[in-house]
């Protein structure tokens, strides 16, 4: 395990129950309200999973685990993905926050234990998609949309949820169309969520759909 990882795990009573683990990880370093994102995610994304036929389990643990970077200040996240051996995108260097999905598939991985390659992959996209995403990665990625972790109720949700009504990927392509037609104003756009937006809206008969309908 890299230094950097290690370092993070010294003292913290880890029991190979995930859920539980997470909890511990988080608190101990500070992040109880990421703690709390994350189980809320998990749950969402268990009863998408069930919904659209997914595995419910690997939902649940993508969900557990997705932000556990949250211990690394997002001004070091670029650093430390460099460090990790990451490759890390202009886009991702002008935003390091973002860096964030990609170091939690990490995390998940070397400190948590994950092997599952679909799990780690959901965890992995879950800020921004990406072109080819399977099922998984879309439960995971809509789940952490609907469990919003900010103050308020994010502007896109009565949209996403009426969408999911129509299809997974109709949901996908809702949240993904309201960045979109924000493209402009947007800090950055991630080259993972263009490809997937434009992925997915090539195979939608409604690919503008709006979030705020």
């Amino acid at each position: 395990m890299h230094e950097l990882l290690s370092h993070l795990i010294e003292g913290v009573p880890l029991t190979g129950n995930v859920s539980r683990d997470m909890r511990t990880f988080l608190i101990y370093h500070g992040h109880p309200k990421t703690a709390g994102h994350s189980l809320r995610v998990a749950e969402e994304a268990r009863q998408l999973a069930a919904r659209f036929n997914a595995n419910e389990t690997q939902a649940e643990i993508a969900g557990w685990l997705h932000d556990v970077s949250a211990v690394f200040p997002s001004v070091r996240r670029a650093d430390v993905a460099r460090q990790l051996g990451l490759d890390v995108l202009p886009e991702e260097e002008k935003m390091p926050m973002i860096v964030h999905q990609k170091l939690s598939a990490i995390l998940a991985c070397e400190v948590f234990g994950i092997t599952d390659a679909a799990v780690l992959s959901a965890i992995g996209c879950h800020t921004t998609l990406k072109a080819g995403s399977t099922v998984l990665d879309k439960v995971v990625f809509v789940a952490d949309k609907i469990s919003w972790d900010q103050a308020g109720a994010p502007p896109y949700l009565p949209g996403l949820l009426a969408a999911l009504d129509e299809s997974l990927d109709q949901a996908v392509l809702c949240y993904l169309s309201y960045l979109w037609q924000q493209r402009d104003s947007l800090p950055v756009l991630h080259p993972w969520l263009v490809a997937a937006y434009r992925q997915l809206s090539a195979t939608k008969t409604h690919p503008g759909l709006m979030a705020t309908r």
